[in-house]
């Protein structure tokens, strides 16, 4: 239901690095009303155009502080996303994407806070690969999205 409010419809951008592209970034809100802590946060099940970016290839930025891959989130058990508030979502994809419409298939992968599951433990372990519907929270499915490619020259790091 809040599945298609999840990423914000006009933030799909390259990214650049001076003068080369090296990824792609979304503007994401998080599903759950309570928020998460980031440790929760697993990563996202993302697909554009038919191409998978696995959770290696994402870094997540949120609390005013730099892009940090899921490793280091898992690890900050103190660090709360609120809901309200947007992140940007940044994926390592060398030259970027096309200009143009794409289409985006997406799942967020949060893990359930609602007290004791007998999945808790092997997923503080070893958590669910985002897409396969386990650990899902409030996105238990994937959501189809088309995305226009706004003006990279907005995103520019140094």
């Amino acid at each position: 239901m809040f599945d298609r409010f999840l990423v914000r419809d006009t933030s799909l951008r390259n990214e650049r690095h001076g003068d080369q592209i090296v990824g792609f970034t979304l503007a994401v809100k998080h599903a759950n009303y309570r928020g998460c802590y980031l440790s929760l946060h697993n990563g996202y099940y993302l697909e554009i155009d038919g191409i998978e970016y696995p959770v290696d290839a994402q870094s997540f930025e949120i609390n005013g502080l730099p892009p940090r891959g899921f490793d280091e989130l898992k690890n900050c058990v103190w660090e709360h996303w609120d809901y309200p508030d947007e992140a940007i979502l940044h994926v390592s994809a060398p030259g970027g994407l096309a200009p143009g419409a794409h289409t985006v298939r997406f799942q967020q992968s949060v893990l359930a806070a609602y007290g004791y599951l007998p999945t808790d433990h092997e997923w503080v372990q070893n958590p669910p690969k985002p897409g396969t519907g386990a650990g899902s929270d409030k996105t238990p499915y994937i959501v189809t999205s088309i995305l226009p490619l706004q003006d990279e020259k907005e995103v520019v790091l140094s």
